[in-house]
């Protein structure tokens, strides 16, 4: 059971949710940096208080990248509207036929097999199943290099849409769940994620521990995420 609250840091406004935790974990939401604290259910509001207002900088950071942080138009699956493939960009063709959908990609162009009469809404479906099956087919191998090396097992890998997040990790179960607009992004974009969430199978929190770990893992990453956090976001529809 969730409990909610709030409270006010200055002009920012965060919500509080208690839940069955041990630790604080502070998220800075888009389009506009919704602030949410989750919080261990019998934490005091003031000590949660102080630790956002410790976090004052990093919020506000956060929100400022995420306000000016371009957003891709609308996708109406169109011909020749653009989409990106590793971070390749494609024209799209709609072919319509009574067979299996399938996507090709021919040199410039993202070809879209569907069938005929199918509406923007299936074209999206298509497009987003064959996304997910890209970052599946890209995992076997870039487990086999990081597990190795991290020294972790991961139990699952799913791949599903996520608005906020690139990745996440659950240490208990071993499960990684892993953002399908990957595939949209270059592949050392995947590779950093994948990297981040396998540390966290040895540290829960964004610790000085966490952060040796993927440094001592992959040198360069935050150059990594510094292009991952400036391409172009999907267009979303926020409630």
């Amino acid at each position: 059971m969730e409990l909610h609250d709030g409270i006010d840091l200055g002009a920012l406004h965060a919500e509080v949710v208690r839940k069955p935790i041990k630790h604080v974990h502070l998220s800075v939401y888009p389009p506009d940096g919704r602030v949410r604290i989750s919080a261990p259910v019998g934490m005091a509001l003031d000590t949660i208080r102080l630790y956002a207002l410790s976090r004052l900088g990093w919020i506000k950071s956060q929100q400022r990248k995420l306000r000016s942080q371009e957003r891709e138009s609308v996708r109406e699956y169109l011909d020749r509207e653009s989409h990106y493939v590793w971070g390749k960009r494609y024209l799209l063709k709609n072919v319509y036929a009574d067979a299996v959908a399938m996507v090709t990609l021919r040199h410039a162009t993202l070809e879209l097999r569907t069938r005929p009469g199918s509406d923007a809404g299936t074209r999206h479906e298509v497009l987003h199943a064959w996304y997910r099956e890209q970052i599946r087919a890209a995992m076997p191998s870039l487990l086999a290099k990081w597990e190795p090396l991290l020294g972790v097992k991961v139990r699952r890998v799913m791949v599903q849409q996520m608005k906020t997040k690139w990745g996440s990790c659950n240490p208990a179960t071993g499960i990684v769940r892993l953002n399908t607009e990957l595939a949209r992004k270059p592949p050392a974009c995947l590779e950093y994620i994948v990297v981040h969430e396998l540390a966290h199978l040895l540290e829960p929190t964004h610790n000085a521990r966490f952060q040796l770990l993927v440094s001592e893992a992959m040198p360069h990453w935050q150059q990594v995420r510094g292009e991952l956090n400036q391409l172009p976001l999907r267009h979303e529809a926020w409630p």
